[in-house]
Protein backbone atom coordinates (compact mmCIF):
# COMPACT_ATOMS: atom_id res chain seq x y z
CA UNK A 1 0.00 0.00 0.00
CA UNK A 2 1.16 3.01 -1.10
CA UNK A 3 2.12 6.12 1.65
CA UNK A 4 -0.58 8.31 0.15
CA UNK A 5 -3.55 5.37 0.55
CA UNK A 6 -1.99 4.48 3.97
CA UNK A 7 -2.58 8.83 4.87
CA UNK A 8 -6.04 8.72 3.42
CA UNK A 9 -7.10 5.63 5.25
CA UNK A 10 -6.27 7.95 8.84
CA UNK A 11 -8.66 10.54 7.60
CA UNK A 12 -11.59 8.84 7.52
CA UNK A 13 -13.68 8.75 10.82
CA UNK A 14 -13.88 5.57 12.71
CA UNK A 15 -16.75 4.07 14.89
CA UNK A 16 -17.91 1.66 16.71
CA UNK A 17 -21.08 0.44 15.30
CA UNK A 18 -23.93 -0.81 17.22
CA UNK A 19 -24.36 -4.39 18.04
CA UNK A 20 -26.63 -6.70 19.67
CA UNK A 21 -25.30 -9.75 21.44
CA UNK A 22 -27.87 -12.68 22.01
CA UNK A 23 -27.08 -16.02 23.68
CA UNK A 24 -28.39 -19.54 22.52
CA UNK A 25 -28.24 -22.56 24.03
CA UNK A 26 -25.99 -23.55 21.36
CA UNK A 27 -24.01 -20.82 20.75
CA UNK A 28 -24.09 -16.79 20.38
CA UNK A 29 -25.70 -14.45 17.53
CA UNK A 30 -24.12 -10.99 17.34
CA UNK A 31 -25.69 -8.77 15.12
CA UNK A 32 -23.68 -5.43 14.02
CA UNK A 33 -25.06 -2.27 12.21
CA UNK A 34 -22.55 -1.88 8.92
CA UNK A 35 -24.46 0.54 7.22
CA UNK A 36 -23.38 1.33 3.68
CA UNK A 37 -20.69 -0.99 3.89
CA UNK A 38 -20.64 -3.70 1.20
CA UNK A 39 -19.49 -7.02 1.75
CA UNK A 40 -16.13 -6.39 -0.28
CA UNK A 41 -15.25 -3.84 2.16
CA UNK A 42 -15.53 -5.87 5.47
CA UNK A 43 -13.13 -8.04 7.04
CA UNK A 44 -13.73 -10.45 10.12
CA UNK A 45 -10.93 -11.34 11.78
CA UNK A 46 -10.23 -14.24 14.69
CA UNK A 47 -6.73 -13.96 16.61
CA UNK A 48 -6.41 -15.74 19.84
CA UNK A 49 -9.90 -14.96 22.12
CA UNK A 50 -10.17 -11.81 19.81
CA UNK A 51 -12.87 -11.33 16.93
CA UNK A 52 -12.42 -8.09 15.05
CA UNK A 53 -14.93 -6.45 12.73
CA UNK A 54 -14.09 -3.84 10.38
CA UNK A 55 -15.83 -2.29 7.26
CA UNK A 56 -15.27 0.59 5.45
CA UNK A 57 -18.05 3.02 3.49
CA UNK A 58 -17.21 5.50 1.19
CA UNK A 59 -19.67 7.94 -0.48
CA UNK A 60 -19.12 9.55 -3.76
CA UNK A 61 -19.89 13.21 -4.33
CA UNK A 62 -20.48 14.84 -7.83
CA UNK A 63 -18.74 18.09 -9.10
CA UNK A 64 -20.19 20.78 -7.63
CA UNK A 65 -21.53 18.73 -4.42
CA UNK A 66 -20.30 18.88 -0.82
CA UNK A 67 -21.99 17.24 2.37
CA UNK A 68 -23.60 19.85 4.46
CA UNK A 69 -23.91 17.00 6.66
CA UNK A 70 -22.53 13.77 7.04
CA UNK A 71 -23.29 10.72 9.93
CA UNK A 72 -22.38 7.36 8.03
CA UNK A 73 -20.46 8.11 5.16
CA UNK A 74 -16.76 8.12 4.13
CA UNK A 75 -15.92 6.32 7.69
CA UNK A 76 -14.81 2.97 8.95
CA UNK A 77 -16.65 0.47 11.79
CA UNK A 78 -14.44 -1.16 14.20
CA UNK A 79 -15.81 -3.82 16.47
CA UNK A 80 -13.98 -5.63 18.65
CA UNK A 81 -15.62 -8.73 20.89
CA UNK A 82 -13.26 -10.95 23.07
CA UNK A 83 -14.50 -14.96 22.64
CA UNK A 84 -14.19 -17.79 25.01
CA UNK A 85 -13.56 -20.98 24.58
CA UNK A 86 -16.81 -22.16 24.48
CA UNK A 87 -17.21 -20.97 21.21
CA UNK A 88 -16.23 -23.34 18.24
CA UNK A 89 -14.11 -21.10 15.90
CA UNK A 90 -13.90 -23.63 12.91
CA UNK A 91 -17.88 -23.49 12.39
CA UNK A 92 -18.23 -19.31 12.69
CA UNK A 93 -20.31 -18.00 10.11
CA UNK A 94 -21.17 -14.51 8.60
CA UNK A 95 -23.69 -12.94 6.77
CA UNK A 96 -24.36 -9.51 5.35
CA UNK A 97 -27.63 -8.18 4.32
CA UNK A 98 -29.39 -4.86 4.34
CA UNK A 99 -26.52 -2.87 6.25
CA UNK A 100 -26.83 -5.69 9.38
CA UNK A 101 -23.89 -8.31 9.95
CA UNK A 102 -24.99 -11.18 11.41
CA UNK A 103 -22.15 -13.78 12.90
CA UNK A 104 -23.31 -17.15 14.02
CA UNK A 105 -20.70 -18.36 17.03
CA UNK A 106 -21.90 -21.88 17.69
CA UNK A 107 -20.84 -23.47 21.05
CA UNK A 108 -18.50 -26.65 21.40
CA UNK A 109 -20.42 -29.52 21.53
CA UNK A 110 -20.37 -30.60 25.00
CA UNK A 111 -17.50 -33.59 25.97
CA UNK A 112 -19.10 -37.15 27.25
CA UNK A 113 -17.70 -38.82 29.93
CA UNK A 114 -16.41 -41.86 28.28
CA UNK A 115 -15.88 -45.25 29.56
CA UNK A 116 -12.70 -46.86 29.26
CA UNK A 117 -12.37 -50.58 28.57
CA UNK A 118 -9.88 -52.99 30.52
CA UNK A 119 -8.18 -55.04 28.48
CA UNK A 120 -7.15 -58.46 30.22
CA UNK A 121 -3.70 -59.09 29.92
Amino acid sequence: MSEIAKKEERNVPRYRPATDILEREDGFVIYIDMPGVRRDDMTIDLQEDELTVTGRTSLDQGDGEHFVEMQFGDCEYVRSISITDIVDRERIKANLEGGVLELVLPKVEKVHPKRIEIQAG
